[in-house]
């Protein structure tokens, strides 16, 4: 009998067998999801301090007065800066101290460039202030479990 030149089923099914489990252990230590989760919370902290950086240009600009609709929050209530809550903060941010401004990635809404968008807008993001007129600005939504809040 002449010998043929080729692999058996057998040899075939182990190395298959072998790269499923390679395959596996990659994706396990890669995880897409955890690496998108890293991803959004890192635009959420950059917005958060963003936000919040524009907040206190506006108090440098104007001899340390809040704007009107921070200085009348309920204190240490966080609230949601939406166009709802705060009509005339939008317009007193932008331009001056932001470009537009940014919104929650689970929003998946482009970053704000008009206040005056039918409809309204909004952050996703919440502001409050302290009894010592503390600014936080929060994200109340997350990705893995983080807490993402700076207070100034």
């Amino acid at each position: 009998m002449k010998y043929k030149k080729g692999f058996t089923l057998i040899e075939l099914l182990v190395v298959i067998g072998i790269l499923a489990i390679l395959l596996a252990i990659t994706l396990i230590a890669i995880n897409p999801a955890r690496q998108f989760g890293q991803a959004n919370n890192t635009k959420r902290r950059s917005d958060v301090l963003q936000v919040l950086n524009a907040v206190h240009q506006y108090v440098a600009e104007n001899q340390g007065q809040l704007p009107a609709e921070v200085s009348g929050l309920v204190a240490a209530t966080p609230t949601l800066f939406n166009s709802t809550n705060f009509p005339n903060l939008c317009g007193q941010l932008m331009t001056n101290y932001l470009p537009a401004l940014p919104t929650d990635p689970s929003l998946n809404l482009a970053n704000i460039t008009d206040c005056a968008a039918v409809g309204g807008w909004n952050t996703g993001y919440n502001i409050s202030r302290d009894a010592a007129n503390r600014v936080t600005v929060s994200a109340p939504t997350t990705d893995n479990a983080a807490v993402i809040s700076v207070t100034r």
